[in-house]
């Protein structure tokens, strides 16, 4: 039985807190500098450099790239051999929380409860998930993820007989309803299957994979590429200005479902798509 300390996985939260909101992960940049070179319409393609040049300024000055530091979400995969000790888990990630948000100047966007709305002072709670797995390694994905792009997501539960064509719909109408108040080019998750709550973890997990890695199963990494194809024909484009790169990716995750349903979630993420992976 591997033990893991309760104070090495704050040390590490807190890390991934400022890491995720200082500097853009090299997926996304890549991603954006291909757009660039692709990108059909001229404001476009400043809209992208401005993007690139942000987060240039972020990373090297230590501040946010963006003023929304957004909600702390964190999927985590815990090895059945595995042993926290010295606290819990969700106690150690909220503390790892505090101390990130607290040492990075990082914007507090939390409120207790969604009717009294008084903020909580430390960007905590996050939100945890936790998948236990084989082996004992811990393995913590922590997203910073913003109230715009967040906020436009939806979820319906269409029916068997809707099919593709329905799903496709439902994503499309998603993203043009969104326009440029998801900060686009945005990274498009999408959850098939399942059943209400799990339909949209799904879309939320697919987020947390790096830009431009595909679904492992072929089906659905060959609807992730039509899928990107006909968003970025949508025209919406960078910042909403217009063009060619609506999206700098679109993910897929499937779940088994009842034979009477056929929900989908999308779960936006805009340009700032700040995720980080750590393995104790």
């Amino acid at each position: 039985m591997k033990e893991i300390k309760y104070q090495d996985i704050v040390t590490h939260v807190s890390s991934m807190c400022e890491e995720a909101n200082f500097e853009l992960g090299e997926d996304v940049l890549n991603a954006f500098q291909s757009a660039v070179d692709k990108e059909k319409s001229p404001m476009g393609k400043e809209v992208l450099n401005q993007l690139i040049e942000n987060a240039n300024v972020a990373s090297s000055e230590r501040v946010p790239m963006c003023q929304d530091t957004g909600v702390s979400v964190f999927l985590v995969e815990l090895g059945q051999d595995c042993h926290i000790v010295g606290g819990s888990l969700q106690e150690a990630i909220n503390e790892g929380v505090r101390m990130g948000y607290e040492e990075g100047y990082l914007r507090y966007s939390i409120v207790d409860d969604p009717i009294n709305r008084k903020n909580t002072g430390d960007n905590t709670p996050s939100i945890i998930h936790i998948e236990l797995v084989q082996g004992d390694s811990l393995t913590i994905h922590m997203t910073a993820k913003g109230g715009g792009a967040e906020n436009m997501s939806r979820l319906q539960m269409l029916k068997p007989s809707d099919g593709l064509d329905g799903i496709k719909k439902f994503i499309f109408e998603t993203i043009q309803i969104a326009g440029p108040n998801a900060c686009p080019p945005l990274v498009v998750g999408v959850g098939i299957g399942g059943n209400f709550e799990m339909c949209a973890y799904l879309a939320k997990k697919s987020l947390f994979r790096p830009v431009g890695e595909r679904n492992p199963w072929d089906e659905a990494a060959k609807l992730e590429k039509e899928l990107m194809e006909e968003v970025n024909q949508l025209g919406i484009g960078p910042q909403g200005m217009g063009g060619t790169t609506t999206a700098i990716d679109v993910k897929v995750e499937l779940g088994a479902s009842h034979i009477a349903a056929l929900p989908v979630a999308v779960n936006l993420n805009c340009h700032a798509s700040r995720h980080k992976k750590v393995i104790l």
